[in-house]
């Protein structure tokens, strides 16, 4: 009983920091990184522990909790996917796409074989995979709160969409190739849609409900759920079939502002061991995480941007590559898949989401003004930007 009351008590105060970071024009993932980041180790270490006598890992132990953990997952990786997928390719966007992610891709490689050796083969993708990526709905939010330019919006948001594709698709081929027995029911289960389109079926839920089912199973069952969810919606597109959300857009954003983002930061920030991570941390590896994927993304996008429209003004490009930087929600999900899977510890996984927050923070501490308020996300008819 007190372990549900302190995670509603958390809910709470994640709820009263977005809220109170609203009024400061933050971004809610901006509010929530900084929470998580700073105010959870202070509560835990200061507040928790003391007076209820409960630990950081007795507090993510409840089997309701980690299936209320997978069911916030499995929408939030689904939401993202349902983005990913909705890709139209452009010479231009592919243009600045590829530099945007294989230079920080290789960096993100050779930094993981030189300063975090000795480490697994897929541990050390995923983190050139976590120096390339781009936070899709973030990013979005951000141009529409600054009123960006309509034509740079979209010319951006395909070209972060092709890299989060990249990103995903590569990640998901990678785990399944280590461990082919996980990728046959996912394979099997893309092809459901082709089913339930026999069956004449028509309503968009018929086809989005059994996807985000399937997506929990997946991850419950430790198979390949990027598989399957990438595969999935690939088939509803080549059947021009509607991917049509569970929840209005508003109703979502509340699901997961509210409940679903706090409670992956809190379950992924609450495994770590606090002291045991500050008494061996490293001042050069927490810099060298904090900076080099930084400066790898922003070369990337630099030479993308050029290669993609030579004739862009440099305060233009410097701009638009410090907006391609912005990480966020997308990140925290790959981070919190990463951690999940065993393939980073928790001192790499709390470096990181430092590095995320620094990012996300950047544009509007390098002079971009910062959004005032929070547009509705505008999607298409098929439920994506």
């Amino acid at each position: 009983m007190t372990v549900l009351l302190i995670w509603l008590a958390l809910l709470a105060l994640f709820a009263a920091g977005t809220w109170l970071g609203a009024r400061l024009g933050l971004l809610p993932i901006v509010s929530q990184l900084l929470l998580a980041m700073l105010g959870l180790p202070l509560l835990v270490l200061g507040v928790i522990e003391p007076q209820a006598q409960i630990g950081a890992v007795q507090l993510v132990e409840p089997h309701w909790l980690k299936s209320l953990y997978g069911l916030s997952f499995a929408l939030l990786l689904g939401y993202i996917l349902s983005d990913v997928v909705d890709l139209r390719l452009s010479p231009e966007s592919l243009k600045i796409a590829l530099p945007s992610f294989f230079v920080p891709f290789f960096c993100g490689l050779a930094c993981a074989l030189w300063l975090l050796q000795p480490l697994p083969w897929l541990s050390a993708v995923s983190i050139g995979l976590l120096f390339s990526i781009t936070a899709i709905p973030v990013l979005y939010l951000y141009l529409q709160g600054i009123g960006y330019d309509p034509s740079a919006t979209r010319r951006l948001m395909h070209s972060a969409i092709l890299m989060d594709l990249m990103c995903w698709s590569l990640f998901a081929l990678a785990q399944g190739s280590s461990n082919p027995q996980n990728l046959i029911w996912p394979l099997l289960a893309t092809a459901l849609p082709l089913l339930l389109k026999a069956l004449r079926l028509r309503h968009g839920l018929a086809y989005s409900l059994p996807f985000f089912a399937l997506m929990l199973v997946f991850q419950q069952l430790k198979m390949n759920a990027l598989v399957f969810g990438i595969g999935y919606l690939l088939c509803l597109a080549w059947l021009r079939q509607p991917f049509v959300l569970p929840l209005s857009p508003q109703a979502l954003r509340r699901v997961q502002n509210g409940f679903a983002i706090p409670l992956i930061l809190s379950y992924g920030i609450l495994q770590i061991d606090f002291r045991q991570a500050v008494s061996g941390y490293s001042w050069f590896y927490l810099a060298a995480l904090l900076v080099l994927p930084v400066l790898a993304k922003l070369g990337g996008n630099w030479i993308g941007l050029g290669w993609a429209r030579p004739g862009m003004p440099a305060a233009l490009r410097w701009r638009e590559s410090l907006l391609l930087n912005i990480r966020g929600l997308t990140e925290i999900v790959f981070l919190n898949l990463l951690f999940q899977q065993h393939l980073i510890d928790s001192l790499l996984y709390f470096s990181l989401m430092l590095m995320s927050l620094f990012s996300t923070l950047l544009p509007a501490l390098l002079g971009i003004r910062r959004p005032h308020s929070m547009p509705s996300l505008k999607r298409n008819s098929h439920g994506n930007f």
